[in-house]
């Protein structure tokens, strides 16, 4: 399936204040992650991979860093151009700015739709057809060609990628009704009262004409007059208005990381055999090897573990250090971290760079 008319927005603004330490020193999109690579670089290798034309960066915080990252990592790929919106030009006369350099500042958006109102020129450029909306914090493997091929042939004015999960978890997601013909007829944020199991992935493919019909009624309310987020008010306002809105079941494995819980949790789920996604097919920019899954331990290893350590069900991230007598269990261990002789760490995380002086039992 050719690409050719789809451009995809990347959405890495939020604060990830739900993340707690793990965004202290580092926008969410760059916390490491399965010991391979950053949250961004599962959306990042997805649009690569499916041969999306162009990616546009739609980013607010530290994104000095996060703009190296992708220079760093991704910007040589063949087949998909990367934009930095209304840095594009500074950036590409600079060769790429180095890290630490403080970029100018994006107008503050209240929610993800002021994301795509703020960079619509970059957007909605000539040549562009449909937009991909992706999210920097999603662990998910997918080939996009098969949903555009479905969102086109539909003359859906939206497709959105929807996954059925368990119910006592819809309740932190978007829930999505749909009929026998997989139209949506209700989306709903975070609904109190869940009446299906089915959940927005929160990644779509909207015809660019009638986005921006939608978007231009909604701006017209004021400032006030809405919510500015794609999924409690463009989306909604399509379904209101009777606009063809379907959805695209999202088969394997697809996760938001949204709180340290799930964080760990669903780090500690890829040692599950057979792996939801096999440690060869991770994408792989942090420094060092490649992880290797470790059967005797159960464990995803960046670095070796030395004689007297015990590791198991664990995932050590490439520059941590765990020294003989140590103990890990079913945790995560980030770059730059050391658990030193004596000291154990059972259902936690230890941070980047950070070094255990007292056993750690449960979450930071």
């Amino acid at each position: 399936m050719s690409l050719d008319g789809v451009r995809a927005g990347l959405l890495a603004g939020g604060l990830g204040e739900r993340m707690g330490p793990l965004t202290s020193r580092v926008c969410k999109p760059l916390v490491p992650y399965a010991a391979s690579c950053r949250l961004v670089d599962f959306s990042v290798a997805n649009a690569v991979r499916s041969g999306v034309p162009e990616l546009v960066l739609l980013s607010l915080h530290r994104e000095s860093d996060l703009v190296h990252h992708l220079l760093t990592h991704w910007d040589d790929r063949p087949g998909t151009r990367l934009h930095f919106g209304p840095h594009e030009e500074l950036l590409r006369a600079d060769g790429g700015r180095r890290p630490g350099t403080v970029l100018p500042p994006r107008p503050a958006e209240r929610g993800t739709a002021d994301a795509l109102l703020a960079n619509a020129e970059y957007l909605f450029a000539p040549g562009a057809n449909d937009l991909l909306v992706q999210h920097a914090d999603h662990v998910y493997l997918f080939d996009y060609g098969p949903m555009v091929a479905a969102h086109r042939a539909s003359g859906a004015d939206c497709t959105i990628g929807v996954q059925h999960i368990e119910p006592e978890y819809v309740r932190l997601f978007g829930m999505v009704e749909v009929d026998a013909d997989l139209r949506v007829r209700a989306l709903v944020e975070k609904p109190q009262h869940p009446t299906s199991d089915l959940v927005f992935t929160a990644f779509c493919l909207f015809r660019i004409d009638a986005l921006r019909a939608v978007l231009t009624e909604l701006a017209a309310r004021g400032a006030d007059g809405w919510q500015h987020d794609i999924s409690r008010d463009v989306l909604p306002e399509m379904i209101a208005q009777g606009r063809p809105v379907t959805a695209f079941p999202v088969e394997g494995y697809w996760a938001d990381i949204g709180t340290v819980d799930r964080y760990h949790r669903e780090q500690l789920g890829l040692l599950t055999r057979p792996h939801p996604i096999p440690p060869e097919s991770l994408p792989h920019t942090l420094s060092g090897s490649a992880p290797r899954f470790a059967p005797d331990t159960g464990s995803l290893l960046g670095v070796d573990v030395p004689a007297g350590a015990v590791v198991e069900e664990s995932v050590l991230h490439p520059g941590c250090r765990i020294a003989p007598g140590a103990k890990v269990l079913r945790s995560v261990v980030l770059p730059g971290a050391t658990v030193p002789a004596g000291v154990s760490v059972r259902d936690g995380i230890v941070l980047a760079g950070e070094e255990l002086t007292t056993d750690r039992f449960g979450l930071p």
